[in-house]
């Protein structure tokens, strides 16, 4: 399957991931983890950006953010998102913005293909 900016679903070690870039990245970070250069190795990990809540007894989901992966380096929480394109990836970067505020003690990467 191809998305909408051309990236190409791939699976690997029965994980599917977004892009071929995506997978190219686990298999790096895999890599480090063998070499024990990190720890505790999650993929796509779910951040809260926004909690739900009621309005005139309306249900407003959670506004969530998934990033790609999550490990931990010399101590640090490190966050890493794959991108494949330098422009046109809308609604990412407000997403991202919020991330940051919302958690500064993470080390928050975007990781370029």
């Amino acid at each position: 399957m191809t998305h909408k900016y051309r990236a190409k679903a791939t699976t690997v070690d029965g994980h599917r991931f977004a892009s071929k870039a995506e997978a190219r990245r686990w298999g790096e970070l895999r890599q480090l983890l063998r070499a024990g250069k990190i720890s505790d190795l999650e993929l796509q990990p779910r951040f809260v950006l926004q909690e739900a809540f009621i309005r005139s007894g309306v249900k407003v989901r959670a506004v969530t953010y998934v990033a790609d992966f999550e490990y931990f380096e010399n101590g640090k929480r490190v966050v890493e998102d794959v991108k494949g394109m330098k422009e046109g990836i809308e609604p990412f970067p407000t997403k991202w913005r919020l991330f940051l505020k919302r958690y500064p003690e993470i080390d928050a990467r975007i990781v370029r293909a």
